[in-house]
């Protein structure tokens, strides 16, 4: 089936003027001068069991930031990223959300912690039986009390947000993978999160269309004030949106830099840094 709808998309909307926006009745933490930080890890050992994998993780995340969380292959990205979303709980340590501790809130008050922050997964982790305008709605059945029409008028516009106009009814099989990337965000951003976690974003994607979804990204920072951790190596992303990267080594189980990732390309004391960040162009010695 053709992925061109009876209407074309339309530009990503002015999320900002929620006068217009079906979801202003959801609420979410804002910047505040003073106010923590949107994220906290503090102490954090991530591992498996009985086996570490990283240790003694510590950073914060201001609200309004694009982060990027790299390194090499094997370095636990993906492991800080479960950790960081309440997928499986630390060794030790603590993550913190907003100045609130995760690991220490009872069942009911994790649950609002959750309504704080969205996930892209990589594969987008759309359900193939549903439309997206059904998937974007998933959560709003979970965690809100909107009615179908509200949730129907909601998804919608969510959908609209990244440039899905006149896809609503499209099932995942029937648009691209860029597409589903973008449907993946639109449902991630359903609950109109402070925070959005991004796995792999570009993992498939061709570099145009790679490149879009960078913009994307960016507008709805710029529009929502939507704080963005980004898991990733991609380092054309990295170096085009990216305010900071974290990055994680698998021989000290740790960080071995934060900062602006263009500056630590040039002037990062570890020769590793700098060879990462410039696809080893970098001189190591």
């Amino acid at each position: 089936m053709s992925t061109t709808p009876a209407s074309n998309p339309t530009p990503v909307p002015d999320a900002s003027d929620s006068r217009s926006s079906p979801d202003a009745r959801l609420q979410r933490p804002g910047a505040v001068a003073g106010a923590p930080p949107a994220i906290e890890a503090r102490g954090l050992d991530c591992g498996y069991g009985d086996r570490p994998i990283l240790k003694n993780i510590n950073f914060t995340v201001a609200s309004g930031e694009i982060v990027f969380i790299g390194g090499s292959s094997g370095c636990g990205k993906s492991t800080l990223l479960r950790h960081l979303v309440g997928l499986n709980p630390p060794q030790a340590g603590d993550v913190f959300f907003f100045g609130e501790s995760f690991a220490r809130a009872d069942e009911h008050h994790q649950r609002e912690l959750l309504r704080t922050f969205g996930v892209l997964y990589q594969s987008g982790a759309l359900w193939s039986s549903l439309t997206l305008r059904q998937n974007v709605s998933l959560p709003l059945e979970e965690y809100t009390d909107l009615d179908a029409r509200e949730r129907h008028a909601l998804s919608t516009w969510k959908l609209s947000q990244v440039g899905l106009t006149g896809y609503e009814d499209y099932y995942p099989a029937e648009i691209s993978g860029g597409m589903k990337k973008r449907a993946g965000l639109a449902r991630a951003l359903a609950l109109d999160p402070a925070i959005v976690f991004f796995d792999e974003p570009s993992a498939g994607l061709d570099p145009i269309t790679s490149r879009n979804l960078d913009d994307l990204i960016v507008n709805i920072r710029d529009t929502l004030g939507t704080t963005c951790v980004i898991i990733s190596h991609e380092l054309a992303s990295i170096m085009s949106i990216g305010e900071r990267i974290i990055m994680l080594a698998k021989e000290t189980q740790g960080i071995v830099a934060d900062g602006d990732p263009r500056l630590l390309a040039r002037e990062s004391p570890d020769p590793h840094v700098r060879e990462f960040l410039t696809r080893g162009e970098a001189q190591t010695d």
